[in-house]
């Protein structure tokens, strides 16, 4: 009896030393969620801010920084993997086809929800490449008809000399002071001869709708004819920091009572 219980106990001693000998299994052994990763493409939307956190192609996940940091990643094992110097894996918790959620190394949880609108794709190098600069009047004019009334209207972009200064990195890594100058953009408007608005636009009115940080480096950059309906006359202003992807698009819309109203696009 004596002997059967100790050969019983050897085997099991044997067991627990092939098992605590076997090699765990690595990073490329191991499944990666294909099906995870096709539901992770497009921009996603940080919940808190409503601001592009990154965009998804492929096996690249770009930041929208000035300049549009791209890194590989994968997902596996319930877990988002970015690939640099190391490679980090951040848990996911939650996963859907409209709503992402991970934990971050300081156990923060990033929240994000899939955007469905197309100017977010201006973050991204998908606009314009850079806010336009100019050295010179630039005018541009519309002609429309609309219940049976002609509008026209005309935009002037005013080069002036108000100075926006922008810090960025060159390629050796000191940091400089790029200077620019800031543009007045007249806008104006008529029904037939009739004079139906007519102002200066500057970048102060836009106080309030963007942190003030990034509207002291940034510039008036343009202002586009985007239709006339039954509320007005609509432009579309371009509030951008120079030589940069990255800015905010407004609508300005001038009613008939000969009123303009701002708002952030949508």
């Amino acid at each position: 009896m004596k002997r059967v219980v100790t050969s019983v106990y050897l085997c099991l001693c044997l067991l627990l030393v092939l098992v605590s000998c076997k090699k765990p299994q690595t990073v490329a052994e191991r499944v990666k969620d294909a099906s995870a990763k096709e539901m992770l493409q497009g921009i996603w939307l940080d919940d808190n801010t409503d601001m592009p956190f990154f965009k998804v192609v492929g096996d690249s996940v770009i930041f929208p920084d000035e300049e549009n940091q791209t890194v590989t990643f994968f997902i596996m094992d319930d877990s988002l993997y970015v690939e640099g110097a190391d490679t980090i894996a951040y848990p996911i918790l939650l996963q859907t086809p409209n709503r992402f959620s991970f934990k971050q190394m300081d156990d923060e949880v990033v929240s994000l929800y899939r955007s469905e609108e197309e100017d977010d794709a201006f973050y991204f190098n998908e606009a314009p490449t850079s806010v336009p600069v100019v050295s010179e009047v630039v005018e541009k004019d519309s002609v429309v008809m609309y219940d049976g009334k002609r509008y026209r209207g005309y935009v002037f972009v005013n080069p002036s000399r108000m100075k926006v200064v922008r810090t960025s990195m060159d390629s050796s890594g000191m940091m400089v002071d790029n200077v620019y100058y800031d543009n007045i953009i007249h806008i104006c408007v008529y029904t037939g001869a009739q004079l139906l608005y007519g102002q200066d636009i500057n970048k102060k009115m836009f106080e309030g709708f963007v942190p003030d940080d990034f509207l002291e480096g940034s510039i008036l950059a343009d202002m586009n004819f985007m239709g006339v309906d039954g509320a007005g006359y609509h432009y579309q202003a371009l509030i951008g920091q120079p030589d940069t992807s990255v800015g905010y698009l407004f609508n300005l819309t001038i009613s008939s009572d000969k009123q303009l109203v701002i708002q952030p696009a949508d």
